[in-house]
């Protein structure tokens, strides 16, 4: 899954700072939202704010970013081949679930579909995916808290005959051990008939990660040893009514109404909610947690990410465009960058806690003239910084659980959040290095070994080839290189 799932656990023990310290961190401008002042008015503090807001931003950094921004977008060529290859395979596991006679419970699923691709914010290439297989609770639930507002266990209020008796324990609570393992045996199963459209490939199923709710499967090539093409990741959800409501830790829904509205925060209170199965984290667990349920707000994530802005025109047109997106792109990569660098220190962060801080900073933030697409260098080193400064205060809180804290010492210890923050801070004070195009190729190094009335002329167009590319291109293979510059 988004990270939410590949890294985020259960915040238990999780310390929380006082409604002082959270108001002393809001932002002043913010206007109550029962307080309507005049437009105009309304308008020259938005302007207003919006220029409080700007950071200083050298020229050589501004253009870094943008040109970051540009090549994080992924190629419709390979959208449409990644697109094709998922989709058939979700129809076709889809019809093949209906049909199962062996287990009637998974009949009626359906999927949604979540996570950074569907919201359009994927990074670099259409390799990963996510899939909630949802699936009807039968009756109405009891929801018993584990630890302040995430993970539940989950009952039946009274006895059923449906077919999802079969995944009940001997207390009649719901197991998500057993529905998990269902739901790799019936993929196995499902595999063992399925084609790939493109003959060249094939799906495996990978070995289960440990409190990982999802199938992750890997799209391969049929030679042996082949690099993972496209990763999928099946997630079963079981659904409850709206007509149940939801628990009480989040009853209240996301603090989205200066930002979205009053009348979206209902809506999205009126949706259904979803647990997935994923046991909380650590030793010495009771049965109950064991088996635990964790509250899922996917598909709402992708609701709001989707629907952005304060005014509802907002990236409906070229003239509105905002740099929302863009700047949660950017985020995403330097979290990755900042992994692949330190994978052992940074092992327990993970995307979804750029993706909170987004959401936060958004609700704080909240004018679309803050996000304005020119803006896009100086609204992404302001989430950096908030990013950098909910790890300095070693509190992230959950954006629809806010009790929840990410940052807190029980999953996140504070050893790497330390390393964490200086590392945010080095990104910001070096000019993000990470984000920045790799260095060209010396001219003075090719000249050598190219024809004098070629190294003038030809040399910056093959510098530029190589950048764009990212080819590494051998100095002991000359004449391959006079061939390259004939050809172009």
């Amino acid at each position: 899954m988004d990270g939410e799932d590949r890294g985020v656990s259960s915040p238990t023990g999780a310390t929380r700072r006082t409604d002082n310290a959270r108001r002393r961190s809001t932002p002043s401008h913010l206007t109550p939202a029962r307080q309507r002042p005049k437009v105009q008015q309304q308008q020259a503090e938005e302007a207003s704010g919006a220029v409080e807001e700007l950071f200083d931003v050298s020229a050589e950094l501004a253009n870094w970013i943008k040109v970051s921004a540009k090549d994080l977008k992924l190629r419709q060529t390979d959208r449409r081949w990644a697109a094709e290859v998922v989709n058939d395979f979700r129809e076709n596991l889809l019809k093949f679930l209906r049909s199962s006679s062996d287990q009637p419970f998974f009949q009626s699923a359906e999927f949604l579909t979540t996570g950074s691709y569907f919201e359009r914010v994927k990074i670099h290439n259409p390799d990963e995916f996510d899939m909630m297989l949802k699936l009807q609770a039968p009756s109405r639930l009891n929801m018993t808290e584990l630890d302040g507002g995430l993970f539940y266990r989950l009952d039946f209020a009274r006895p059923t005959r449906s077919p999802v008796q079969v995944f009940l324990l001997e207390n009649q609570q719901l197991s998500s051990s057993k529905i998990l393992t269902e739901m790799f045996r019936l993929i196995r199963k499902f595999l063992k008939t399925y084609k790939v459209p493109d003959d060249c490939c094939h799906w495996e199923v990978n070995r289960k990660r440990p409190n990982s709710p999802a199938v992750t499967l890997s799209l391969l090539r049929t030679e042996a040893d082949s690099d993972e093409l496209i990763s999928v990741d099946v997630v079963p959800a079981l659904e409850v009514h709206p007509s149940q409501g939801w628990p009480l830790a989040v009853r209240n829904g996301p603090d989205v109404d200066n930002w979205l509205g009053k009348k979206i925060r209902q809506e999205i209170r009126s949706l259904p909610i979803y647990f997935v199965p994923k046991r909380l984290k650590g030793r010495n667990l009771s049965e109950e947690a064991k088996e635990s349920w964790r509250i899922s707000f996917s598909h709402i994530e992708k609701k709001i990410i989707t629907s952005h802005g304060n005014k509802k025109t907002c990236c409906e047109s070229n003239s509105t465009k905002c740099c929302r997106k863009q700047c949660l792109m950017l985020l995403k990569s330097l979290i990755e960058g900042l992994k692949q660098r330190f994978p052992k220190e940074l092992e327990d962060l993970c995307s979804y806690h750029g993706k909170t801080a987004f959401l936060h900073t958004l609700s704080h933030r909240y004018n679309d003239s803050m996000w304005a697409r020119q803006q896009l260098p100086s609204c992404f080193l302001h989430l950096l910084g908030a990013l950098e400064d909910h790890a300095r205060r070693a509190d992230l809180p959950h954006f629809f659980v806010p009790s929840c804290n990410l940052f807190s010492p029980a999953v996140f210890p504070k050893k790497s959040l330390a390393f964490l923050v200086r590392a945010l801070e080095e990104q910001r004070k070096a000019g993000l290095p990470l984000l920045q195009p790799p260095a060209p190729m010396r001219i003075r190094s090719l000249s050598a070994d190219l024809p004098t009335e070629m190294s003038a002329e030809k040399s910056p167009r093959l510098v530029s080839v190589y950048s764009l590319k990212k080819m590494v291109l051998g100095f002991a293979v000359a004449g391959t290189l006079v061939c390259v510059l004939f050809s172009m």
